[in-house]
């Protein structure tokens, strides 16, 4: 069974942002706000090493955002991505109060401050017949890309059509996308060989976005 997720490597990121920049630009919509970028400061003496750490949506194996949807909007997909079901989203904002990772949220602009003329079928995101306007959102891995890849045979995560753009436009190579459930992807050689945390582990949400300590 195929199970999406990523690896982040904070030995590496240098906290450019472009990561969320490209997120924003592909989704339309003002960066920072599915893909973020925290500036955890330096450390003490003798290392004096900046930290950053990027954030998204860590695409649960319980996440509390699916059990408190009233309506089914947010589904996780059997390879492990969860996403929204903007149709029926009515925007309540309760898998926002229950995300730990402040992944989620509402959009609620007048279209001055930034473009809304988007083309949604190559976004991925609802036609225009669905209002992306007042209903939740997140990061969904690129999931468009994802899919629209692995109809071509191509292989997320070593394919760049075929993965998300975040890790696309790493630009010290500090993203990295594959399958967890394959003993040989990149990502899980990365989990064997380095030593890795997820955020929050204790509160039992299992996330699929992993980190490089060192």
């Amino acid at each position: 069974m195929v199970r999406w997720g990523m690896v982040t490597d904070l030995r590496k990121c240098i906290g450019c942002g472009a990561c969320s920049i490209v997120c924003g630009q592909r989704n339309e919509l003002p960066s920072n706000l599915w893909r973020r970028v925290h500036d955890c400061g330096i450390s003490g003496p003798p290392e004096r090493q900046r930290m950053c750490l990027p954030m998204s949506c860590m695409h649960c194996g319980k996440p509390p955002c699916l059990d408190v949807c009233p309506t089914g909007a947010t589904y996780r997909r059997s390879d492990g991505i969860v996403d929204i079901k903007y149709e029926i989203c009515v925007g309540c904002g309760y898998c926002i109060l229950a995300c730990p990772y402040l992944a989620r949220t509402i959009v609620f602009h007048n279209g001055d401050d930034f473009e809304t003329d988007v083309t949604y079928r190559e976004s991925g995101k609802p036609s225009p017949s669905i209002s992306f306007t007042g209903v939740c959102s997140k990061c969904d891995f690129c999931l468009p890309r994802v899919d629209a890849g692995l109809a071509k045979g191509l292989e997320p995560g070593l394919d760049l059509e075929a993965s998300p753009m975040c890790v696309v436009s790493c630009t010290a190579g500090a993203l990295h996308f594959g399958d967890l459930d394959d003993p040989d992807s990149m990502v899980s050689q990365m989990l064997r060989e380095n030593k890795t945390a997820c955020l929050q582990e204790d509160l039992g949400t299992y996330p699929s976005v992993y980190y490089i300590l060192d």
